[in-house]
């Protein structure tokens, strides 16, 4: 393998799966317009609140009769908020085959502390056997794994006359993969991940057997003020139009709504999607004729074309310790840094020792095939620096 240095570079180094990269063109002169000092509560901030609700829905093409509000604490915060105010009304099952899918899991098990609760788990690269998910217990899962780069086929496996909730992480899925919302009861995810908005605020999408589950059921334990979304047995509705629980940055607002202006121009929904499959495309494609690394999920039907997340199975590399694996994946990502070819794209510290691309609608294809080749450079560098055996 050449050592010799590409000579073309990415226009755009951001492949970072969450900030991830900024849309095309983008620069702070598109957030002239914000709300700045402002009250979020005034007619203006308002207003932009319930225009990014009303883009979302638009660009998501979530149904009329879906609930969105903005909420605190990125995707994070709306999948507690959701888990919180819901489970515990019915058996629960959780689907868990990376990391954040973990956390999910110690959450209901340690935090809420519920008892009738099965855990379906697959190693990274791999998925659970969907078919045993009940369809009379509520299910939380993440539609598609950040860190393993593994997500779901479809939903297909999900019952359409099931008795329970599901409750999907969306947030490296939306805007990129096709969400089959009549399937999902609460759909969350975050600004900074598709469309490379701003971090800290998270969207909480309910269905209307969700908002009757929250009208109807009280959990045992209290909620916090930033988790309420009923008062005497019925949802705030303001929550859905705007009225945030908490204060939100208008700044942010400005470019979540400057990034969905922009979703909408490229095309739209389906668009979106075509962009991030030709990006994912580009670099399996690339793995096929690279004998040094292989794409971290096992079946090609659940592979991401998002967190695009790929293993290096040289036996020179993968037959070492799993810590002087990381050593070599991180030499890899400093040369690459170095030269401002690309940034972040070492996979997540949970996951298993590799390269995570972020694939996304706002990467341009231009930027990750001219990638591809400093793959194979920092690549055959890394390997010429390890140490010879005797």
């Amino acid at each position: 393998m050449t050592t010799a240095m590409p000579g073309l570079r990415p226009a755009n180094p951001h492949f970072s799966s969450g900030p991830c990269a900024k849309r095309p063109g983008w620069s702070l002169q598109a957030l002239t317009d914000a709300a700045l000092g402002r009250s979020h509560r005034a007619k203006v901030g308002k207003a932009k609140l319930k225009r990014a609700i009303d883009l979302t829905r638009e660009v998501l093409q979530v149904p009329a009769d879906y609930k969105i509000g903005i909420v605190p604490a990125s995707d994070t915060g709306a999948v507690e908020m959701a888990m919180w105010s819901m489970l515990g009304a019915a058996p629960v099952t959780m689907l868990a085959w990376e990391s954040f899918g973990e956390g999910w899991v110690t959450d209901v098990e340690k935090q809420l502390k519920l008892k009738d609760v099965t855990v379906l788990k697959a190693p990274y690269g791999q998925i659970p056997d969907l078919s045993k998910v009940d369809p009379a217990s509520d299910v939380v899962f993440t539609w598609n794994g950040t860190t393993s780069g593994v997500r779901v086929p479809n939903a297909d496996w999900i019952a359409a006359d099931r008795k329970g909730l599901t409750i999907c992480d969306a947030t490296s899925a939306a805007f990129a993969q096709p969400l089959d919302f009549p399937k999902l009861d609460v759909v969350t995810f975050s600004w900074q991940k598709a469309l490379g908005g701003e971090a800290a605020h998270g969207m909480l999408i309910l269905s209307p057997r969700a908002v009757e589950r929250l009208e109807s059921y009280k959990p045992a334990w209290p909620l916090p003020k930033i988790f309420r979304l009923t008062k005497g047995g019925k949802l705030i509705g303001g929550v859905f139009e705007g009225e945030t629980i908490n204060t939100p940055s208008m700044l942010c607002v400005e470019d979540y709504l400057d990034t969905l202006q922009w979703a909408k121009s490229a095309g739209g929904l389906k668009a979106l999607i075509a962009r991030a499959d030709a990006n994912a495309k580009l670099v399996n494609d690339w793995v096929a004729s690279t004998p040094w690394i292989e794409n971290l999920a096992a079946d090609p039907a659940t592979r991401s074309n998002t967190s695009v997340c790929l293993k290096v199975v040289d036996p020179a590399v993968s037959k070492l310790p799993v810590d002087a694996q990381w050593a070599f994946v991180k030499d890899m990502v400093a040369l690459i840094e170095k030269d401002g070819i690309a940034y972040d794209i070492a996979n997540h510290r949970d996951a298993l020792p590799g390269l995570r691309i972020w694939c996304g609608a706002t990467v341009e294809a231009g930027d990750v095939e001219k990638l591809l080749p400093w793959l194979d450079w920092a690549y055959a560098k890394a390997k010429d620096a390890l140490p010879k055996a005797a």
